[in-house]
């Protein structure tokens, strides 16, 4: 039986307990479902420099367990980014070093 004592942390239930009965936990599209169901429920601050983070490592780790055109997608996007962050810099400084010199 769990304590009531507040000065010890619960625990959350495992997935296998409550949501997912009757599935096998050794089966690792059980295991897959379950790491997609805790992804969901994860609540993370969204309008702060920690949840933008939080956004690209999700996008990342998604990238990487992606194959065929869903990764060569996530490829060109993060490529086309950069190209627009690489264009917007060297634009910004050819405006400073014009407006100085």
């Amino acid at each position: 039986m769990p304590s009531r004592d507040p000065a010890e942390p619960t625990r959350p239930a495992p997935p296998f307990d409550d949501e997912l009965i009757g599935l096998d936990p050794d089966d690792p599209e059980a295991q897959a479902f379950a790491a997609h169901l805790d992804r969901m429920r994860q609540d993370r601050p969204t309008f702060t420099v920690e949840g933008y983070l939080d956004g690209v490592s999700d996008f990342a780790d998604s990238a990487n367990r992606a194959r065929g055109g869903r990764r060569l997608l996530a490829i060109v996007l993060v490529g086309l980014i950069l190209l627009v962050a690489g264009f917007l810099i060297t634009d910004a400084l050819g405006f400073v070093i014009a407006t100085w010199l």
